[in-house]
């Protein structure tokens, strides 16, 4: 089967035609999308019907080992259809599906969402690929905005790109929620506790290179903390330029996967106290930074 893709964004982003991802299991169709990811570094495919093991198990078709380290899905206790822990739950429901209420503790760390980042720069593996699926998608606008790093990287002055070469910078989630002074419990710190990532990487299947920021990133190495924050904070800036950015307005059914390494996201604001939103993320494992032995 050849895909059918609609680019969404001179750059990068890209609407896949017809396909049911949880029949999808052609080794053929496979390297397809993974090559189609290379290239788009976000996909969108429209009208899926996924269970978590659905989702769990494309995910692992797709590119093998998914992170399971997930303190959403620990925070909010909630039920499931199966009992992984490698299902993020984006959403802002209860137990019982009710809406959180305003001063709900997970609510509030959520609110972080809304800052530009990556998915699990702060683990060591990173996050790969991410894979979020809209169960229900509020009537009103709650759009995720994507920045191509590619592109960033790309328009960077000669000098900047060689102040980068070798720079590392420390992410933690820590640091991103007590950007909003969220505090993080022993616990929950446990959990997620923090890694060094290089500021650019290379990807190796197309030998493009791209910025690797995130709000999570709260040092550089060998850097007074100052200095090093407000370079990332000018990187920051300069990667989410208009021109570097697409918007994605949720339908119900949706996947979005894209590439952590070469894009940043973020949840736009809506009335999360009038309307219900779930959504469920699936996110696989960069291991080492190489390629490796993708699932047969």
């Amino acid at each position: 089967m050849t895909l059918t893709i609609q680019k969404l964004h001179p750059t990068f982003c890209g609407e896949v035609g017809p396909i049911d991802l949880k029949a999808a299991a052609d080794p053929g169709m496979l390297a397809e999308l993974r090559a189609a990811m290379d290239d788009f570094a976000v996909l969108v495919f429209h009208d899926q019907q996924l269970t978590n093991r659905d989702q769990i198990a494309f995910a692992k078709r797709f590119d093998g080992a998914i992170n399971r380290r997930t303190l959403t899905r620990a925070m909010k206790k909630e039920r499931s259809d199966d009992d992984s822990d490698a299902i993020a739950n984006i959403s802002n429901l209860d137990a019982d599906g009710g809406i959180l209420p305003p001063d709900d503790r997970r609510r509030q760390f959520g609110l972080a969402d809304r800052l530009w980042h990556a998915d699990a720069t702060f683990n060591d593996p990173p996050g790969r690929y991410s894979m979020l699926y809209g169960r229900i998608v509020p009537p009103v606008a709650g759009d995720t905005h994507f920045a191509d790093m590619r592109a960033a990287y790309d328009a960077l002055p000669d000098a900047t790109k060689t102040r980068l070469e070798g720079l590392r910078a420390y992410h933690s989630i820590a640091h991103s929620r007590a950007t909003l002074g969220f505090e993080m419990t022993e616990e929950e710190l446990a959990i997620q506790n923090g890694a060094w990532q290089p500021l650019v990487r290379t990807i190796p299947t197309t030998g493009r290179r791209s910025l690797y920021l995130a709000s999570h990133a709260a040092m550089i190495e060998g850097w007074p903390v100052p200095e090093g924050r407000m370079f990332l904070h000018e990187l920051i800036e300069h990667a989410t330029r208009p021109r570097f950015v697409h918007h994605h307005a949720w339908r119900p059914g949706d996947v979005v996967i894209w590439d952590n390494r070469t894009t940043m996201h973020r949840a736009s604001a809506f009335d999360d106290r009038a309307h219900k939103r779930d959504m469920r993320r699936v996110t696989t494992l960069d291991i080492d930074g190489v390629l490796r032995p993708r699932p047969s």
